[in-house]
């Protein structure tokens, strides 16, 4: 189905949840910065709440995360969280309506379910909340009856389940270990508690992983009925991710085996009735995220491809990110200092970075390719897109004419690599991005 060209995959790329990446956030984005873009905000505003905990640490996680086996840490950090809500809630205006507010981690079922309830009691009082679409990030292994009666007393819409594959050795290799029956049972868990949306997280490219490997996976996941998947690629950057050493990198599927990886889920995927969301992402039919995908309403944040359209996005938690369209801000990522800053009542935003107008052109023109395979490009930009994508448009890849570059169909593993034409910013991406696909 996909065209394989070896040399056009052959330079990582990143994954662009945002534009520009976080590899170009820098100290010249602070809190002054943040506070300045948080107090004009207005209109429908979407909350992230990081937990960076989970019981088990899995050895593949790039996610800034630690172990919850700490109650007197994990007790602290929730303590500075409840401040930081108080301290931007002030700040941002009545006329901001929450309209989404999403839990990840980390694994936020890492805490008291007490504890969550505790959040959200939180957000109610300090925010103007909209009647908000509620999602969470969940852990399988830690998932039990008194988690699914809160999840259902708060009105959690749609979950998010890290599987990553259902093969025991798979499971082993990558140190994230959950038999079946702990999906199976969270699954149904979810169900009664009136979760409308549920979603797979699931790998390929994973150390010692086949086809027919990947095929027992896909065919579980719809067994069980997920919602939605995502079909991620293993991103090995151990030189980055200290914990990935501990992963066989020489039993990692090569390039090739990669693509066709990518390709066979993709195509099980549609046969057995999801609906292809960008890249990455399945959806069935009526799901909300299926409905943006075929109406053009599909955006791409740091969660993936979403249907949430608010322009700004604000985080809390250690190492959580904001967006807002002029500004990109990281707080501090040092759980230890996170704290210590409201500790002294002070917002922790560390570092980050002032999209300019060229950002956000070319962000928008990043975005509309990812989402839906097209997009206009300015005059400012016509000539220099026209000379980079003379190899994507020889093997008939993509199409640009009337200033509109459109992808084939069968360019969308390539996808990615055409998007990063347009980032001035890709220097180091041996270094810092993983494979294209």
């Amino acid at each position: 189905m996909w065209p394989y060209f070896p040399d056009l995959l052959a330079t990582p790329v990143p994954r662009y949840t945002s534009f520009p990446t976080a590899a170009e956030f820098g100290p010249q984005v602070g809190a002054g910065e943040f506070a300045v873009a948080l107090e004009s905000a207005t209109g429908d505003v979407s909350l992230y709440i990081h937990i960076p905990f989970c019981e088990a640490i899995c050895w593949y996680c790039g996610c800034n995360t630690n172990r919850s086996n700490r109650r007197e840490r994990l007790a602290a950090y929730l303590d500075a969280l409840h401040g930081e809500i108080a301290l931007v809630g002030a700040r941002l205006p009545p006329t901001a309506r929450v309209r989404r507010i999403a839990f990840g981690g980390g694994s936020p079922n890492a805490i008291p379910p007490t504890d969550f309830v505790r959040l959200m009691l939180a957000l109610t009082q300090c925010f103007t909340l909209d009647d908000p679409v509620i999602s969470v990030e969940l852990d399988p292994r830690s998932m039990d009856l008194s988690w699914a009666g809160v999840l259902s007393g708060v009105g959690v819409g749609r979950a998010s389940l890290g599987v990553q594959t259902f093969q025991p050795d798979l499971q082993r290799a990558i140190g994230r270990v959950q038999p079946l029956h702990l999906i199976e049972t969270c699954t149904e868990l979810l169900r009664q508690a009136d979760v409308a949306s549920i979603n797979f997280d699931l790998m390929y490219g994973l150390p010692g992983q086949t086809l027919a490997d990947l095929d027992a996976t896909l065919d579980q996941a719809c067994r069980l009925g997920a919602d939605r998947i995502a079909l991620f690629g293993y991103a090995h950057v151990p030189q980055l991710i200290a914990r990935q050493r501990r992963i066989d990198g020489s039993a990692l599927p090569d390039q090739k085996t990669r693509f066709e990886m990518a390709e066979r889920g993709h195509r099980r995927l549609i046969e057995a009735g999801y609906v292809p969301v960008g890249f990455d992402h399945f959806a069935r039919p009526g799901d909300p995220l299926a409905e943006a995908a075929a109406s053009g309403r599909l955006r791409r944040n740091f969660q993936g491809f979403t249907d949430d359209d608010a322009p700004v996005l604000i985080g809390l938690g250690a190492s959580a990110i904001s967006s807002f369209p002029q500004l990109l801000a990281q707080n501090e990522k040092n759980p230890g200092r996170y704290q210590m800053m409201l500790s002294r009542e002070r917002l922790t935003v560390a570092r980050g970075i002032q999209r300019s107008a060229d950002d956000r052109l070319r962000g928008k023109i990043i975005e509309d390719l990812l989402c839906t395979g097209r997009a206009v490009i300015g005059d400012a930009l016509i000539d220099e897109a026209a000379a980079r994508l003379g190899r994507f448009v020889e093997r008939g890849l993509a199409e640009l004419a009337c200033g509109t570059l459109v992808l084939a169909e069968a360019a969308l593993p390539y996808a990615r690599t055409i998007a990063a034409l347009f980032d001035p910013y890709r220097g180091d991406s041996i270094r810092r991005f993983s494979s294209a696909v």
